[in-house]
């Protein structure tokens, strides 16, 4: 079983920043993937989602500055992340929808004011 994010970094506000996933192809083939965020003391949130059709959703905090996208060859989840906000600061996973008990490796955006 593999879902490892990378990507992540430190970026002022209003930047942007791109961080990717590779999971396991019997998690992501035909299966809707999403990326989910957890900030520290927070719950974590399901912030994007993409079936594997191609068809997209997204929380109302991000709608508008976030886009994700999946490689299905590749088994890759993308999200393209623009006009950042400091509270985009958070661990990023991806996972399956509904997810699954095991996480994987996150990746850390901070966005500083």
């Amino acid at each position: 079983v593999q879902l490892q994010a990378s990507g992540g970094g430190l970026v002022q506000a209003g930047g942007s920043l791109i961080i990717s996933c590779v999971a396991s192809g019997s998690i992501f083939r035909r299966n809707t993937m999403g990326w989910y965020r957890q900030a520290p003391g927070k719950q974590r949130e399901l912030v994007a989602a993409i079936t594997s059709g191609g068809n997209t959703n997204y929380a109302d905090s991000v709608k508008g500055r976030f886009t994700i996208s999946r490689d299905n060859v590749k088994n890759l989840v993308i999200l393209q992340m623009n006009s950042l906000k400091p509270e985009d600061t958070a661990v990023y996973y991806c996972n399956k929808l509904p997810a699954l008990d095991y996480w994987g490796q996150g990746t850390q955006v901070t966005v500083s004011s």
